[in-house]
């Protein structure tokens, strides 16, 4: 049975894989026939995917189902943008997102419960489910796709072991500063231009009688992962894409003295009661939607967090220069050197891979559909095909053009690392760390549970 899905999938990939390279290319401009509006409807006679998906009702009655992490005014987004693919096919996309998804994914497959799509932020994850026998392979034209749709470095995310398993879906910036604009305005202070500028603007915010920063990092089962970005970005300013490599790949150990050097950076931050708006313990305790929220009322007056925090704001509330909230480029250290950007994403995974579950996945990794779930608001993609003009607000198309335009990228390093550490001790131990405890306890327990093979 799992053979005869193999050649179907394969034959439906091809389509998917001859529309790219009919519309693709090797420059920056969209490489699939779609087109962008308020809202993506699919009629009879109609395609999706420049005419790979025919709109002939061809799966109607099959369910699709769906597991992720998102939740929310996200998922609610997310399902309104693949309502054209439903009408297209006649195909029912139940989507559930859960907080426990990390432990929950692993659970379902063992016991036989698997959803045929995994929607999964952590590439490292992904890899050793792969290794494990728990994802399907996908066919070549699969990987063609993706190349044709999407820069370098999105193929190589869905890739282990020389083979292809996962498409990529949404994309965002994480080396960003949330703040408002007017209460900047009103104190005078400046966008700072380097580490030392921010941690002097956090200096003078105190000496001014304000709290400097704002940070949540409960998350349910995936608590501690807000630290780990801070770690990551610390990472690229302090010593260098390089590094950040060697650190991902375990070149260097979790307790190395450059790691060291930037658990002490960002200890100026996040371990300074002086700077923490309700105390450096709080931060455990306060989730990750309601960590940024006071800048709004001046409590604090900025929140490191990526792109995708415009999603946890009041409706309502105005982004942009002018507006309520606003984000600034987390400084580098040198300002005139390299700005590195740290940014992350999903990838789609199958764990079946009949027609109905190929043509979803490869509609969820199109332009069609980024461009359906951008025009909602706080959502990117690295699918060279979205169209930055259908984006409903500034600071949201500024996120898409950073995203472009950095000199040095890289992926969410946790993301990548095997899932005991990037999704295990890395965000338990620095949970810890944030309590109370020491540097060298977190670095060495997580170099610790490392895996040896």
């Amino acid at each position: 049975m799992k053979q005869r899905h193999m050649k179907r999938a394969a034959a439906a990939l091809l389509a998917f894989g001859l529309v790219a390279a009919a519309c693709g290319g090797d420059d920056d401009t969209a490489t699939e026939d779609t087109t962008a509006t308020e809202e993506t409807t699919a009629e009879a006679g109609t395609s999706l995917v420049g005419g790979a998906i025919p709109c002939e009702q061809q799966y109607a009655g099959e369910t699709i189902t769906m597991f992720s992490s998102i939740r929310d005014i996200e998922a609610e987004r997310l399902e309104t943008a693949y309502v054209a693919f439903e009408e297209c096919t006649g195909a029912d996309v139940q989507h559930e997102g859960s907080a426990e998804f990390e432990a929950q994914l692993k659970v379902r497959i063992d016991g036989g419960n698997a959803p045929d799509i995994a929607v999964i932020p952590q590439p490292g994850l992904m890899a050793d489910l792969a290794r494990a026998g728990k994802l399907l392979e996908m066919p070549a034209a699969a990987k063609d796709f993706v190349t044709a749709n999407f820069s370098a470095g999105w193929p190589e995310l869905g890739t282990v072991d020389g083979k292809f398993f996962a498409t990529p879906f949404g994309a965002n910036v994480k080396s960003l500063v949330w703040y408002n604009p007017k209460s900047f305005a009103d104190k005078g202070y400046e966008i700072p231009q380097s580490w030392a500028d921010l941690l002097a603007l956090s200096d003078k915010i105190v000496a001014d009688g304000g709290k400097p920063w704002c940070a949540g990092i409960e998350s349910g089962g995936a608590t501690g992962w807000v630290v780990t970005d801070w770690f990551e970005d610390v990472m690229l300013r302090v010593n260098g894409a390089d590094v950040y490599d060697q650190w991902v790949n375990h070149g260097i150990p979790f307790n190395d003295p450059k790691v060291v050097a930037v658990a002490d950076e960002v200890a100026k931050v996040l371990k300074n009661e002086a700077y923490i708006n309700g105390g450096v313990k709080s931060i455990a305790t306060t989730s990750f939607q309601e960590g940024g929220l006071g800048i709004l009322d001046g409590s604090c007056y900025m929140h490191r967090q990526a792109s995708f925090y415009g999603n946890q704001f009041p409706e309502g509330t105005v982004k942009g220069e002018a507006g309520d909230v606003n984000a600034f480029y987390f400084p580098a250290v040198d300002p005139a050197g390299i700005k590195p950007m740290l940014g992350g994403g999903e990838v789609l995974a199958v764990t079946n891979l009949r027609d109905a579950v190929v043509s979803a996945i490869l509609f969820l990794s199109s332009s069609d559909y980024a461009n359906a779930r951008a025009v909602q608001g706080s959502w990117i993609s690295a699918n060279k095909g979205l169209d930055t003009s259908v984006i409903p607000d500034e600071l949201d198309r500024k996120f898409a053009e950073l995203l472009i335009a950095s000199d040095v990228f890289r992926f969410d390093g946790s993301d990548m690392m095997p899932g005991a550490v990037g999704a295990g001790s890395f965000w338990t131990e620095s949970t810890a760390w944030i309590v109370g405890g020491s540097t060298k306890d977190m670095l060495d327990k997580i170099e610790a549970s490392w895996p040896k093979s």
